[in-house]
């Protein structure tokens, strides 16, 4: 007798290394991204057959797809982002911040407190005494309204 074993037929999601000891089948990553779309693409393209090329209505379609692919991780990329870059911003309000005035040919420092946020294309400014500051100017960040 061999002390080989044969796995009950019929359940593909499990694998087996012993009678008895089943696990869960793994592999790799479970969702497909816009590199694996492509890489499915060019193969299909190199292989497919000279006599009877693929239409440029069914290629048209599959690049739309890929675009709309590409478009929607961008949208789920950006949305993620949203929270967090909300919850720093959210953070500064009623804190005092200094940053360097663009209005004036002297660059001089303004400060005052954060009185909310705004979000403008895309764009996060802290509202200050009614002026938009855009956050990538902000060179300090004080705790207290004691601004001047």
């Amino acid at each position: 007798m061999s002390n080989s074993y044969t796995p009950p037929v019929g359940d593909p999601t499990k694998t087996y290394d012993s009678p008895g000891n089943a696990k869960p089948k793994t592999t790799g990553n479970s969702s497909l991204g816009k590199d694996d779309f492509l890489k499915i693409l060019i193969t299909q393209l190199q292989n497919q057959d000279p006599m009877q090329p693929m239409e440029d209505k069914d290629f048209i379609a599959q690049m739309a797809q890929f675009s709309s692919l590409e478009q929607m991780t961008n949208v789920a990329t950006g949305l993620s982002k949203l929270p967090q870059m909300l919850g720093y911003a959210s953070s500064l309000i009623g804190k005092t911040i200094s940053w360097l005035s663009t209005d004036s040919a002297d660059n001089a420092e303004k400060s005052g407190v954060v009185e909310s946020i705004v979000v403008k294309d895309g764009q996060q400014y802290a509202v200050v005494k009614g002026e938009n500051v855009a956050l990538d100017e902000v060179i300090k960040v004080a705790s207290g309204g004691d601004g001047s």
